[in-house]
């Protein structure tokens, strides 16, 4: 029947539909869970970076988190006006500006990435640990899969 979907074809329609409504429902929680402790997702992903690699360079941090460089700053200004990261400039070159976590932003983090791990641990509690591998494979090999097929 001309215009017919093939059957390959629908069930690439269909994972692509189970893959949205499953990742848009997993952010959806995640997002409340950041919220609830007073975050926004961008401030609670500059935290997380910051958190984990110590002193980094604002101009590198949007690219970690996906966020753009305004969206970068403004979040910036608003964790260094509640005394929860700092901007430091670098000795060596003047352009380049580090952003660290305050006292205050570790000691937040501190309490609230164990209870936001905790939260997202029994979110995807629905499946086993090697199901989780076996996901973590298939959606890799799913995303570098679509560059090989650009053209």
């Amino acid at each position: 029947m001309p215009g017919s979907i093939k059957d390959e074809e629908q069930l690439s329609l269909k994972l692509m539909v189970v893959l949205s409504k499953a990742y848009k429902s997993i952010t959806d929680r995640a997002l409340q869970d950041i919220k609830s402790h007073g975050l926004s997702s961008s401030e609670f992903g500059i935290m997380e970076v910051l958190y984990a690699k110590g002193k980094f360079p604002i101009q590198q941090i949007g690219s970690k988190i996906l966020i753009s460089s305004g969206t970068m700053t403004y979040n910036i200004d608003k964790l260094e006006k509640r005394s929860l990261l700092r901007r430091v400039p670098c000795s060596e070159d003047r352009r380049v500006v580090y952003a660290e976590l305050t006292d205050e932003g570790k000691d937040l983090f501190d309490r609230i990435f164990p209870m936001h791990s905790a939260s997202i641990h029994k979110m995807l509690s629905s499946i086993t640990s090697s199901q989780k591998h076996e996901a973590i494979a298939l959606l890799k090999k799913l995303g570098k899969g679509v560059h090989e097929h650009d053209n």
